[in-house]
């Protein structure tokens, strides 16, 4: 559940990202207005403009200034979010052989009943044993990356110095695939750091996500200027150190999921099988069905007559 969980939030994030970038509205002379850019651009420009100044004038430096503070801000929320997802995996592993019985009596299922009694054993083992559907995974640090993501966007990609002003030989207003590539590449390491420690099976299953979150990050990169790019590379680097902090922690939280189990050990949980009618079940459903048909006679019968 925790990788389907991702595949919703990655593309929402893209496309509500993209609509935010594209809210700066412009005159017949080309002058940019609206909300996005009046409240969330023009803020940002000032804050860029005002760190270039202290910091020799470099907008690259402003802008890594900028990602360093808001990643730090976020790194608590972020470690929480991820130490709450590893939880459930550690949980999950210890039901997987239930569940892997559980999903392959859904798989053989040969009735739509057995189909909902299989799902609903599904459903009770995960209540039964306190783990989340959706593997602790929650948006609240994507849904705070959004304005910012806009901010920036909108800055850079409105501000006559920022779209002109270089860093380390890059134009900061224009795609680079320097950054394109450097996004792909600290986002792949942030992937495989993420496997480390896990059981072989475990990172058969996450194989698909390490590969789309890299790609989904460096596609936005590739639609941004290198501005953005930067933002995003200098946020990966805080992302492959949050997700050592979590490697680092995993023993830990393996320990107290085994003392907590040692006092509330894995609930085993059944599929049942769907109730068989019994043989007055199924005269009062004969006699009910016999009832249906005559009055459907007789309502047609009535309406020949008037007819």
């Amino acid at each position: 559940m925790n990788k389907n969980k991702k595949y919703i939030l990655l593309p929402s994030f893209l496309t509500i990202a993209l609509l935010l970038s594209g809210c700066v509205q412009r005159t017949k002379d080309g002058k940019p207005y609206g909300f996005i850019y009046e409240k969330l651009a023009m803020p940002t420009q000032h804050l860029l403009e005002w760190l270039s100044g202290v910091l020799g004038g470099s907008y690259g430096w402003s802008i890594i200034v900028i990602t360093f503070i808001v990643r730090l801000i976020m790194m608590p929320i972020m470690i929480n979010q991820s130490k709450k997802a590893t939880i459930q995996q550690e949980k999950i592993a210890m039901i997987r052989p239930q569940l892997a019985k559980i999903q392959e009596q859904q798989k053989n299922a040969k009735t739509p009943e057995e189909r909902n009694a299989a799902s609903q054993a599904m459903m009770k083992l995960y209540q039964e044993n306190n783990i989340s559907m959706v593997g602790g995974i929650g948006c609240l640090p994507l849904l705070i990356q959004m304005p910012i993501f806009a901010a920036l966007y909108a800055a850079i990609q409105y501000s006559p110095e920022l779209s002109k002003t270089t860093f380390m030989g890059i134009n900061l207003g224009h795609r680079s695939f320097t950054f394109v590539v450097l996004t792909f590449v600290i986002y792949a390491l942030q992937g495989w750091l993420s496997t480390l420690g896990l059981p072989e099976e475990q990172k058969k299953q996450m194989q698909s996500m390490i590969i789309v979150s890299p790609v989904m990050l460096t596609g936005m990169t590739y639609i941004s200027p290198a501005g953005l790019g930067l933002y995003f590379f200098i946020g990966g680097i805080f992302a492959c150190i949050q997700t050592l902090i979590i490697n680092f922690m995993r023993p830990r939280i393996r320990k107290d999921i085994k003392k907590e189990l040692k006092n509330k050990p894995i609930k085993e949980v059944t599929v049942e099988s769907p109730a068989k009618k019994t043989d007055d079940e199924k005269k009062v459903t004969s006699v009910s069905n016999d009832m249906h048909e005559k009055n459907r006679k007789r309502n047609a019968g009535k309406q020949n007559r008037k007819k």
